[in-house]
């Protein structure tokens, strides 16, 4: 399949293709709900997303560091010569890392704005340092760059029918809302890092601090006021989704089907979590395999319908999605 996907997408070089490969690995491995719904894109597009994904992950893993326990300083380092690497190949250089030369590319061939790329770097920059955000003005401010921009980075390979500046702002809530799913899941492993991405003033409102967060952690124990904050934590979470919604119908027609998939899988993220009793700082909480499968059987049943209807329907204008072809991108 990563040939086809590569043939597709016109990536005959072999070291930009070996990069795309590695990008492709590293969101399966990792990301295996984003990876699930990208398995319902047209085929010429999934490297692109492979490669905004396997970027991320990598700049992600730095500041995590989960298994060489290397110092913050020795991770600020590492960042910046990743931020360096990618600036070089955003410019026209070939990129050290494999992900590097992906992105780079995928930039070039989407048209993607590189600021995107410069917000995302500072956010990443900022988790060395920063361990939790007294507001959630704070915390949307910090995931402008950390998950905001990954919407705004897709919307030029996913092609919008309207113009994309009417898209944007439902494509940049969907990029928070995913990312507040994922911070309501994984509040116990962020704990273990020392890091509260559960705003503040939301877990006061309900008598929570850090401390009860970190007694609860220690001895799993329950307790009430948690629970109400976390629940809390889900109702805005979903009115982020709300916020996004709009935007689905915006998109290019053949690539509703995964998004419509992702953001299904996702919330399903936030329905585990309450079947599970909120139980997130003891374990976490996991969509069950047969909902996974169940998201992408309808994702696929809405393709083969488009594709249905598009045989006996007139031709439509293409997508404005901004993509360049090999040939415009060479100046020919």
């Amino acid at each position: 399949m990563t040939r086809r996907e590569l043939d597709a997408a016109g990536i005959t070089d072999p070291a930009l293709r070996a990069a795309y490969a590695r990008c492709r690995r590293l969101n399966a491995h990792h990301g295996r709900t984003y990876f699930l719904a990208t398995r319902l894109l047209p085929l010429e597009r999934r490297s692109a997303v492979h490669a905004l994904y396997g970027f991320a992950r990598w700049a992600d893993d730095i500041v995590d560091d989960l298994d060489r326990g290397r110092t913050p300083h020795e991770r600020d380092r590492l960042l910046r010569d990743l931020e360096d690497d990618l600036a070089h190949g955003l410019r026209g250089g070939a990129g050290d890392e494999p992900v590097v030369r992906a992105v780079a590319d995928t930039a070039d061939r989407y048209g993607i704005d590189h600021r995107l790329f410069a917000d995302f770097m500072a956010s990443m920059r900022s988790d060395l340092s920063v361990t939790d955000y007294p507001t959630y003005a704070d915390l949307r401010s910090y995931m402008h760059g950390s998950a905001a921009v990954i919407g705004l980075q897709m919307l030029p390979v996913l092609g919008t029918v309207v113009p994309r500046e009417e898209a944007a702002p439902h494509a940049a809530a969907l990029g928070v809302a995913f990312q507040l799913t994922n911070f309501l899941r994984d509040v116990g492993e962020d704990l273990d890092r020392d890091r509260v991405y559960l705003p503040a003033d939301l877990l006061a409102a309900h008598g929570v601090d850090r401390p009860l967060l970190e007694w609860s952690r220690r001895t799993g124990r329950r307790d009430r006021r948690i629970r109400a904050a976390l629940t809390a934590a889900e109702a805005l979470t979903r009115s982020v989704y709300r916020e996004a919604e709009p935007g689905i119908a915006m998109l290019d027609p053949r690539v509703r089907p995964c998004i419509r998939a992702a953001r299904t899988l996702y919330g399903g993220i936030l329905d585990a979590i309450a079947e599970d009793g909120y139980a997130v700082l003891h374990r976490r909480s996991v969509v069950p395999r047969r909902r996974r499968a169940a998201a992408a059987a309808t994702g696929l049943a809405h393709i083969v319908g488009a594709r249905v209807r598009a045989r006996v329907a007139p031709r439509p204008a293409a997508p404005a999605y901004g993509g360049r072809t090999e040939r415009e991108r060479c100046g020919r």
